[in-house]
């Protein structure tokens, strides 16, 4: 097997850099431990993505076991190489595919690499891939906290990074995933929400839903740790015979309960990271604080309004207030307004806290620990937006609105008005 490209080299900085920047945002896809659908999860995510024309690449990095290939059909086709790098598979018009599996002789051959061999490829992946302008990357990774996930997030830009974590809902699975938030949070990698996998059994027959294994663990996890719980996805018998027969799950079982879950966490991403640019502005040559109208362009895309939200999301919301008003800028506020969704979505009391002495970055990692998922602010300073992104907290800016349960409200929505990054400070 041979990936080489004349016009780079694979551990070229710059070579890295300028193919990471053309990439609105990248999602990790990781576990705690195999066999909890990760690859499946990872795989019907990026055809959810495509499916709503975001430009969209999946990177396979799980050197010993690719599984993407056989995912979606591709077991039988290869890679070409050619003066602009490694040539990703198109699977459609909007979803590119480069996986280690789509550049061995067959399918019974062996990797057998140790750590640095394995580090050299996933670099050169990042580096030689052509991948052209794509909105989103979503990259498989294999289970656990070793080489392959360790050398791409040291890759990754983090500010157009995140992980998304696939569980099952029994303990055993659950323990393991906190070492996978644990090494999220040490290597500053934002965690976009967790993923239950194989919560609840859905009947051939009848349709219903049953839970054959313990249910709840999750969400649980994601409370605990203050993170997004992204949703819950059954455990279909349809899925096995989509794998088994090579045929893409939410493409061949559209109509099914199980494809709407992936389509809902999609949309729901979707609004969480929407790989847009920000451009400069005298605003923030000034005094640091990005200057914009509030609307996120994916690149090629045009967005008209805010998706709304899944409804299974649980998250805990903080908004700046004086006087329990919309305050302009967090920094400067006299409390914090925390509203909590529940399993449902619908939005609990607020409470109110009283935020420690203004000192520079000291509130985005003491809101982190109040389990605070998202802020809604009229203006925050780029430091602190980068402080917030590094502790996995969605950054909302300029918004617009009196009380802070109206505000949050209309975010569910999706109907909030947002303007331009207010700066008072």
């Amino acid at each position: 097997m041979s990936t080489s490209c004349e016009h780079s080299d694979p551990g070229d900085e710059g070579a890295i850099k300028e193919k990471l920047a053309r990439i609105g945002h990248t999602f990790v896809v990781l576990s705690g431990k195999g066999g909890v659908g990760k690859s499946t999860v990872a795989v019907n995510l990026a055809l959810s993505l495509s499916a709503r024309d975001f430009r969209t690449g999946i990177l396979d990095t799980d050197i010993h076991g690719p599984s993407v290939p056989k995912l979606l059909g591709l077991s039988r086709q290869r890679l070409a190489v050619n003066s602009e790098g490694i040539v990703p598979l198109d699977y459609s018009h909007s979803l590119k595919v480069v996986s280690i599996g789509l550049l061995l002789d067959g399918d019974d051959k062996a990797v057998i690499w140790r750590g640095p061999m394995k580090a050299n490829v996933i670099r050169q992946f990042f580096g030689d891939v052509a991948w052209g302008d794509l909105d989103y990357l979503v990259v498989d990774s294999p289970p656990g906290t070793g080489d392959e996930p360790l050398s791409v997030a040291q890759l990754l830009d983090k500010e157009k990074s995140s992980a998304i974590i696939v569980t099952t809902p029994q303990q055993v699975a659950t323990i393991d995933v906190e070492k996978s938030i644990t090494f999220c949070r040490q290597l500053g990698l934002p965690i976009s929400g967790i993923i239950e996998n194989m919560s609840g059994f859905v009947c051939p027959h009848c349709g219903e839903e049953a839970n054959i294994f313990s249910s709840g663990g999750g969400r649980r996890l994601a409370e605990r740790f203050g993170v997004p719980f992204l949703g819950a996805i059954p455990l279909d018998p349809d899925i096995v015979t989509s794998g088994d027969g090579e045929l893409p799950y939410v493409e061949s079982y559209s109509a099914t309960k199980t494809a709407q879950k992936f389509q809902e966490i999609v949309e729901h991403l979707a609004l969480m990271h929407p790989g847009a640019v920000r451009s400069g502005s005298s605003c923030e040559a000034a005094c640091g604080c990005p200057d914009h109208s509030g609307t996120l362009t994916p690149a090629g895309k045009q967005i008209d309004s805010m998706p709304k939200p899944i409804k299974e999301v649980s998250m805990r919301f903080a908004v700046p207030t004086n006087d329990k008003k919309l305050c302009a800028h967090f920094g400067h506020c006299e409390a914090f307004a925390l509203l909590d969704t529940d399993g449902q979505g619908r939005l609990g009391d607020e409470t109110y806290v009283i935020p420690p002495p203004h000192e520079p970055g000291l509130l985005p990692p003491w809101l982190a620990q109040q389990g605070v998922n998202c802020v809604i602010a009229g203006g925050m300073g780029a430091r602190a937006q980068q402080l917030f992104s590094e502790a996995g907290v969605k950054v909302v800016t300029g918004a617009q609105g009196e009380y802070p349960r109206e505000v949050v409200e209309n975010y569910l929505k999706g109907t909030l008005v947002t303007g331009a990054n207010t700066c008072d400070h």
